[in-house]
C-alpha cells in the first residue's frame, strides 16, 4: 500500500491552468504549484498574469491568449508545452457569463459563451492529449457550474455551455479514460470571484444564496483546494466522468 500522505503531491507534474489570472483559476495555480506542480497559466490579461507568476516562483510560466479564438488554440497548446514539456494536468477555469437574457441574447455574446465556456476545453485538451496518452497519465478537470443542472435568470447562454460541460466531462471520460486520462468537473457553488461580483455587490442576494446552501455559507476561495487537489491527483486514479459539486450543498436542498 502506497503511503497516503503521497497521494496528493504532484512534485514532477507538470499542469495547465486558463483563467489563471483571476478568482477560481487562479486558486487552482496557487494550490498546483503549492503542492509541488509546475504550472503554466493561461488567461488574456497579461499583466494580472505575471503578478501570480511572481509571487508563484521559479515553478510557473504564462500564456498570455485569448482562448475564445478557436484558430489559435494549436498555438496556445504549443505554448503552453514550451516552458516546462507537456502538461500532465489541465484545469479549464477560463469563463464568461454575459448575463443576458433570453429576448436579449446576441449572436456575439453565444458565440464568446460557447467558444471559451466550451470548446475551447475540448480543443485545447485534444490538441495536449496525445503527451497524456504517450505518458500514459493525465488529469482533465473542467468547471462546470450550479447551472450545469439549473436555470438561473439572464444564464440562458451561460447555463447551455455548462450543461455542455457535463457531458462534455463524460465523453471525454469516455474517450480517453483507458489511456489512464481521467477527466472530472468541479461544480462550485457562489464563491467571490469577478464572474460573480453581481453576486456579491448585493448583500441581501449574497445572503439568500447562501442560506440556500447546507452548510449556510457562501463559498470560499480555499474550500477549492481539497477536491481540485483530488481531482488533479493519483488520489482519483479511479473517479473518472463524474462532475463534483461544490457548493456547501446548494444542489442538495
Amino acid at each position: 500500500m502506497a503511503d497516503p500522505r503521497t497521494l496528493f503531491d504532484l512534485t514532477g507534474r507538470v499542469a495547465c491552468v486558463t483563467g489563471a489570472s483571476a478568482g477560481l483559476g487562479q486558486r487552482a495555480a496557487i494550490v498546483l504549484a503549492a503542492a509541488g506542480a509546475k504550472v503554466v497559466g493561461v488567461a488574456r490579461r497579461a499583466e494580472a498574469l505575471a503578478d501570480w507568476a511572481d509571487a508563484t516562483g521559479a515553478d510557473a510560466a504564462t500564456v498570455a491568449a485569448d482562448l475564445s479564438q478557436r484558430d489559435q488554440i494549436a498555438d496556445i497548446a504549443q505554448a503552453v508545452a514550451a516552458p516546462f514539456g507537456a502538461p500532465d494536468i489541465i484545469v479549464h477555469a477560463a469563463g464568461i457569463n454575459t448575463r443576458q437574457a433570453a429576448d436579449d441574447v446576441t449572436p456575439d455574446g453565444w458565440d464568446i459563451t460557447m467558444n471559451l465556456n466550451l470548446a475551447a476545453p475540448f480543443f485545447l485538451s485534444q490538441a495536449l492529449v496525445p503527451a497524456m496518452k504517450a505518458k500514459g497519465w493525465g488529469r482533465i478537470v473542467n468547471f462546470a457550474s450550479l447551472q450545469t443542472t439549473r436555470a438561473f435568470p439572464g444564464g440562458i447562454a451561460y447555463g447551455t455551455s455548462k450543461a455542455g460541460i457535463g457531458q462534455l466531462t463524460r465523453a471525454m471520460a469516455e474517450a480517453w479514460s483507458r489511456d489512464g486520462i481521467t477527466a472530472n468537473a468541479i461544480g462550485p457553488g457562489f464563491f467571490p470571484t469577478e464572474l460573480t461580483n453581481a453576486v456579491f455587490s448585493d448583500p441581501d442576494r449574497a445572503a439568500r444564496n447562501a442560506a440556500q446552501t447546507c452548510i449556510g455559507r457562501n463559498g470560499d476561495l480555499s474550500d477549492i483546494d481539497g477536491p481540485m487537489l483530488f481531482l488533479c491527483s493519483k488520489a482519483s486514479a479511479y473517479v473518472t466522468g463524474q462532475v463534483l459539486m461544490v457548493d456547501g450543498g446548494f444542489t442538495a436542498k
